[in-house]
């Protein structure tokens, strides 16, 4: 009895232990300072961290003074992108994430993208972030932006679109992934 005890009192501390672990908080909106680049922003962001100086001089200049492609939007739109997640990796250093994640942000807001499934991960010039996740998704420029749907990447822009615009990049990520599943669908 008293072996029972000491096996339910061990289980139990390795249970509370992994509960702990899992239920550790990541951390948002940290920043760091440098000395090359001054603040910088690492790891996971909220949208309203770009809204902050020194941040806000870049990020508001180039979401304000884009002009975004209405049809693409239109398309977006119709293709249901807020049902898919979207993953962004930038640098706060980068001049290509300084335009191309602003103009992201404008397309989502456009969209009424749900924020839930925006995942923002400043890395540092090394491309790193805190908690790794660079190494996951094979991260080696920035600003990276992945679509995924159902956990499955269907698509990505890396550092530049190749259309000129991040919305008709996103409209041409979306087509590819509606034909695959039409395929799916119509090999069984």
């Amino acid at each position: 009895m008293k072996k029972f005890i000491t096996n339910i009192v061990a289980i139990s501390s390795l249970v509370l232990a992994a509960q702990q672990y899992h239920a550790q908080k990541v951390v948002v909106n940290r920043e760091v300072e440098t000395q090359k680049d001054g603040k910088m922003l690492l790891g996971n962001q909220l949208k309203e961290q770009f809204l902050k100086e020194p941040y806000a001089d870049w990020y508001l200049k180039e979401h304000d003074e884009y002009t975004l492609d209405q049809k693409a939007i239109s398309e977006l739109k119709k293709a249901k992108i807020g049902s898919y997640n979207i993953m962004v990796f930038m640098g706060t250093w980068c001049e290509d994430s300084h335009r191309n994640f602003p103009r992201l942000m404008k397309i989502l807001e456009e969209v009424k993208f749900p924020e839930n499934r925006l995942t923002i991960i400043a890395v540092n010039r090394k491309k790193e972030s805190p908690s790794g996740e660079e190494g996951l998704y094979n991260i080696h420029k920035v600003p990276t932006i992945i679509v995924e749907k159902y956990g499955n990447e269907i698509g990505r822009i890396i550092e530049m679109p190749k259309t000129g615009y991040v919305e008709r990049d996103l409209v041409e990520i979306l087509k590819k992934n509606d034909k695959s599943v039409f395929k799916e669908i119509f090999k069984k």
